[in-house]
């Protein structure tokens, strides 16, 4: 599990196909990410990866097709930049909220605007989605857990202060681009609750 808070921004060192699969090396940039040994999870772009081997200050982790098919991780090229967070620990903080790392779908940034000294940026989520976001509820877009402003049909919007523009890679992002979206994990289960039991 995760919660949301980027530790650091780190950068695609290396991208290599095994397989099918993709083996991708990223490097923390010297930022302190806490030892990583091999089978731990880390968050990248909000994507739950293995550890799978060390790379200095920074770690490699497979991609599967299926990842690559659900999420923007396929269009990550060396030198792309990679929002990071190491599995919340017991005792951490949670500063966020409750993120599992299992994308469900790819917003689309529609449009982007300054609010003062914030930046607004509002988004489009497939139909099916939709109905699990919730104004003042949380998601997490490309592993940053953010508040929802507002919602309306498929579209939602959040309002993203300096810290966070300067400190994870939401800055990076344009109109038209993909964005790794997992909606509040309490709303996928509150609907299951509600469901009638099956006969």
């Amino acid at each position: 599990m995760f919660t949301g808070i980027v530790k650091c921004v780190g950068r695609v060192a290396s991208i290599a196909e095994r397989g099918g699969d993709l083996e991708i090396g990223v490097e923390a940039g010297g930022a302190d990410i806490g030892r990583l040994n091999i089978g731990d999870s880390i968050s990248v772009q909000g994507v739950c990866l293995t550890v799978v081997r060390q790379l200095g200050g920074g770690f490699f982790a497979d991609v599967s097709r299926e990842t690559l098919a659900q999420t923007t991780l396929g269009r990550l090229k060396q030198g792309s930049r990679v929002n990071l967070e190491p599995a919340v620990r017991a005792g951490d903080a949670l500063g966020g909220h409750l993120v599992s790392g299992h994308v469900d779908a790819v917003a689309v940034m529609i449009e982007a605007h300054e609010d003062a000294r914030s930046w607004r940026l509002q988004f489009e989520l497939p139909a099916a989605l939709a109905r699990y976001v919730a104004p003042k509820g949380s998601i997490c877009i490309d592993g940053v857990s953010l508040t929802v402003n507002e919602v309306s049909g498929r579209t939602f919007g959040v309002n993203i202060i300096p810290h966070t523009r300067q400190a994870t890679t939401l800055g990076d992002l344009g109109r038209g681009d993909g964005a790794n979206a997992e909606i509040d994990i309490i709303a996928r289960y509150l609907e299951r609750l509600t469901q009638k039991s099956p006969e």
